[in-house]
């Protein structure tokens, strides 16, 4: 079986958020189950140059963008088991970052265009094409609006996974004759406008999400932004299927990137990581007060109206410091700034994102909160978990699917609240607060998060059953 991983972004190369995660390590899970999978991904200017020097340069091509043909450079890297394919158009892709420009739709028309192009080029034929979000949605569309009666394509299936449905690609109609070109709008026409993620629904095989709840939650209005309909229409070719997290990559017990290396036989290492991360922070060094630790876009999405509207009660009721590490709206970026003045030594925000000092928050803290308004999956608690950092979360999406509330400190392995309302947040967080000073039932609740498995595994297998369904296998 051969599959084809069509994705607007994969560590190590190019990354905005939990889809290069995605991208970076279900490949490699796949092909450990001996599935031919390889990668397409585009070549950004902010790809590092290590591996740039160890591409090989296949051939070049044009793609059609409407009337027009663009150039395609076509680079091969085999790294970790896996083949990557890196479209090269320095026009679209030699920018400073991924995604925010003006020109977005035509990028990634020309991307999920290319995505079909090169297969021709690279001696492989999929048997299946697996898209990714709106970026490559358009591929599915292209397939079967373009290649599929082509003896080179015949018989290759299409998946598409929505990651988070928030991002449709929705654009005026007067894109088409420009940069998509077909000739019937019908597939993608929805409300008015033209949406990419709707036509990939439409056309694709199979439609998967990261998580079975959130693949629930999108059949409503409440989660779906508009395109409930469309899917209850589709509903029978619908999936969630739960992300996982790299266990090479999380795994505190070889993890050179924290200040001590633990695990679950030996856990010494775990206050040696609170108390560094204190003493960075500028937090008291103190073992026995709970330590709170967020790291997340600092938006009203991921819950901080919930956060912001009770912290100075919880800071006021509760013996607990609080550790932030984030960007996002300038509101909260100001809140928590004044809050860490008004705090001092209990309080510590990090603006910006540093992935080394996400890890240390991981090791050092002992609670991890996640009240997040929907979470397609969200990979945070599942690496909290992993770390002996106990989760609190909101019941939405993959953080229902992988926390489960402890109750009395006798079975799960974190705190939920299911309303979207901060005062059930806060008694989440008090709840919390009591258990961990049960020392003996906190480090039993500690253990069973430790030996949750997140990893790829399950999730490999479940994608490699549903390629095989849709291929006949």
């Amino acid at each position: 079986m051969k599959v084809l991983y069509a994705v607007s972004e994969c560590r190590p190369f190019s990354a905005s958020g939990g889809l290069a995660d995605v991208a970076g390590s279900l490949p490699q899970a796949l092909r450990r189950r001996l599935v031919g999978c390889r990668v397409v991904t585009p070549l950004y200017d902010c790809v590092p140059a290590e591996y740039r020097e160890k591409m090989t340069f296949i051939t070049h091509i044009t793609v059609p963008v409407a009337w027009r043909r663009q150039y395609c450079g076509i680079f091969e890297l085999r790294m970790g088991g896996v083949v990557y394919y890196f479209i090269d158009n320095q026009y679209y892709f030699k920018r400073e970052g991924l995604y925010g420009y003006f020109d977005d739709a035509e990028r990634f028309a020309f991307f999920a265009r290319a995505v079909l192009e090169i297969i021709p080029y690279i001696d492989f034929k999929p048997d299946v094409i697996h898209c990714n979000d709106w970026q490559t949605a358009l591929t599915p569309v292209y397939y079967a609006s373009m290649y599929a009666k082509s003896p080179d394509y015949a018989g290759i299936r299409t998946v598409l996974t929505i990651h988070n449905i928030q991002y449709q690609g929705i654009y005026g109609y007067g894109l088409n004759g420009d940069v998509l070109g077909f000739e019937d709008t019908s597939l993608l026409d929805y409300d008015g406008n033209l949406n990419f993620l709707k036509g990939g629904i439409e056309c694709a095989d199979k439609v998967t999400t990261v998580s079975p709840t959130y693949a629930r939650e999108i059949l409503d209005p409440y989660f779906s932004h508009g395109l409930d309909n469309i899917l209850r229409a589709r509903e029978w070719k619908l999936q969630g299927i739960l992300n996982g997290i790299s266990s090479d990559y999380y795994d505190p017990a070889k993890d050179d990137e924290i200040y001590a290396k633990f695990g679950v036989g030996d856990m010494a290492g775990k206050a040696v990581n609170k108390a560094s991360l204190q003493k960075d922070l500028s937090l008291n060094e103190d073992p026995d007060v709970p330590l709170l630790g967020m790291v997340s876009r600092l938006v009203a999405h991921k819950g901080f109206d919930l956060v912001s509207a009770v912290f100075e009660e919880m800071m006021d009721t509760l013996d607990i410091q609080v550790a932030i590490l984030g960007s996002g709206d300038r509101r909260f970026e100001d809140f928590f700034k004044g809050m860490a003045e008004k705090y001092p030594g209990r309080v510590a925000l990090r603006l910006g994102f540093d992935a080394n000092l996400a890890k240390k928050i991981y090791a050092g803290s002992d609670i991890f909160l996640m009240p997040s308004q929907s979470e397609p999956c969200g990979l945070a608690q599942m690496i909290a978990l992993k770390y002996g950092s106990v989760p609190i979360v909101r019941e939405t999406g993959g953080l229902k699917d992988t926390v489960q509330d402890s109750g009395i400190l006798g079975q799960g392995n974190g705190f939920t609240f299911a309303n979207y309302n901060a005062h059930d947040m806060l008694h989440a967080v008090r709840r919390a607060v009591e258990g961990y000073a049960d020392r003996d039932g906190w480090a039993q609740l500690r253990e069973r998060g430790m030996k949750c498995d997140n990893s790829w595994k399950a999730a490999a297998n479940e994608y490699i059953k549903m390629y095989k369904d849709i291929i006949g296998q």
